[in-house]
């Protein structure tokens, strides 16, 4: 989106340094949830050495007013209409603080500029966009906060025509870039179908329904879909329910993530505990209940309410909120007092539950999963990351995927 009289360079801090030296007129930062602390950070260093800076992403869109001490301008929301217009207010000396221009259709973007990420380490997958928002309206969800049950989906031509580029940079699998991808079934299957021919892989976020739809979930699998991100959230019914996704089902979750491992789909399974229906038997389950059934990845993060979402709002009425730090908000902390545990028993717990970990059981959830000849490729890429996260959890910067069983302490 950026007019051809810009030069643009790319920085991606997780695998390279900030040059803080950079010969530039904008100093443009993305940030999504407790990344923004690390985002204000560069911001003021950058404002130091006179550089006007623009901030976006989910955190400065969902609390523009916690960043907007260090910066020049924020985007709220979609870039599509205002970041453009913001680079023509600053050639004109008229920079506004807020931009804020909600799209009403994402058609007629260009082809990315894949360029400017090949002589970077970033793996063997280019993102390529094909849906924007979700129909859901989950209380703690960052993007019901900004979409409000809007789902907006590309035109299928355009998609594809971005995927073919992916292709021909030499490049055999993508991300493709939708925070349900199930949010439209038809749209997903005309998807699908035009995939299929490409002889491709791909990987997405959706949701668990898509194990109900079985002739789309074969499909999805044969287009070369190997791993999804589904947020199966809790084992607790009632502590769905209070985040306002009653749309899943808890007595559905071993069924229909069976269907999707026999899909020859990787679930990447995201739990939350902590929730308004959690107990300290419940958390055990839930982590015997990753354990047992082996998902090759599960991500386990501490239930807190993101600055911004309705269920801040809500906790903070209710004033369950602990305090109001977001640098704590890491989903590894405790924020905000439990309804149905002791504090002290859900802090031991939180403090402690992440320092069992076991490589034998990495190896037996990924290179000797009874799938593993079905997909091996898919399977040592959850091998590399599982022990990269393993890593990071013993250093206590990183929230949990699942590499072990659940221990905690309840002395009292």
């Amino acid at each position: 989106m950026t007019p051809t009289n810009w030069e643009v360079d790319i920085c991606l801090e997780v695998i390279e340094d900030v040059n803080f030296d950079a010969e530039c007129d904008i100093v443009g930062i993305g940030a999504m949830g407790q990344a923004v602390i690390r985002a204000i950070e560069i911001a003021k260093e950058f404002k130091r050495r006179g550089k006007t800076v623009i901030m976006g992403g989910y955190m400065p869109s969902m609390v523009p007013d916690f960043v907007k001490k260090v910066c020049d301008s924020i985007v709220i929301g979609d870039s599509e209409i205002a970041y453009p217009q913001l680079l023509k207010d600053y050639e004109n000396g008229q920079l506004k603080q807020i931009y804020h221009s909600p799209v009403k259709d994402i058609k007629g973007l260009p082809v990315p500029k894949y360029e400017l990420l090949l002589n970077k380490k970033i793996g063997f997958m280019l993102p390529v966009q094909a849906g924007r928002g979700c129909p859901h309206a989950c209380s703690y969800c960052s993007i019901y906060c900004l979409y409000r049950k809007r789902y907006l989906t590309r035109p299928l031509d355009e998609v594809i025509r971005d995927i073919i580029r992916v292709k021909e940079l030499g490049f055999k699998a993508f991300y493709l870039l939708d925070d349900n991808i199930m949010g439209n079934p038809k749209f997903l299957k005309a998807l699908c179908d035009k995939i299929k021919p490409l002889n491709m892989v791909w990987a997405s976020q959706c949701s668990i329904l898509l194990a109900k739809n079985p002739q789309l979930l074969k499909l999805a699998a044969e287009s070369g879909c190997r791993i999804l991100s589904l947020g199966v959230e809790s084992i607790s019914q009632e502590g769905l329910d209070k985040l306002n996704k009653k749309w899943v089902k808890v007595q559905e979750h071993e069924e229909l993530l069976r269907r999707i491992v026999d899909a020859g789909i990787l679930p990447a399974t995201e739990m939350i505990v902590g929730t308004d229906g959690d107990t300290m038997d419940s958390l055990k389950q839930t982590y015997d209940f990753c354990y047992e059934n082996e998902y090759s990845y599960s991500q386990i993060l501490y239930h807190d309410s993101m600055p911004g979402s309705d269920l801040y709002s809500e906790y903070k009425a209710q004033g369950r909120l602990l305090h109001e730090d977001y640098s704590r908000y890491t989903a590894t902390n405790t924020v905000f007092k439990p309804q149905n545990l002791l504090l002290r028993n859900w802090i031991r717990c939180t403090g402690g539950c992440t320092k069992e970990f076991s490589l034998p059981n990495i190896l037996k959830r990924t290179i000797l999963h009874k799938n593993f000849f079905k997909s091996p490729l898919s399977y040592l890429f959850a091998l590399g990351c599982n022990l990269n996260y393993m890593l990071f959890i013993r250093r206590g910067d990183a929230p949990m995927y699942f590499s072990g069983k659940f221990c905690y302490h309840d002395r009292d």
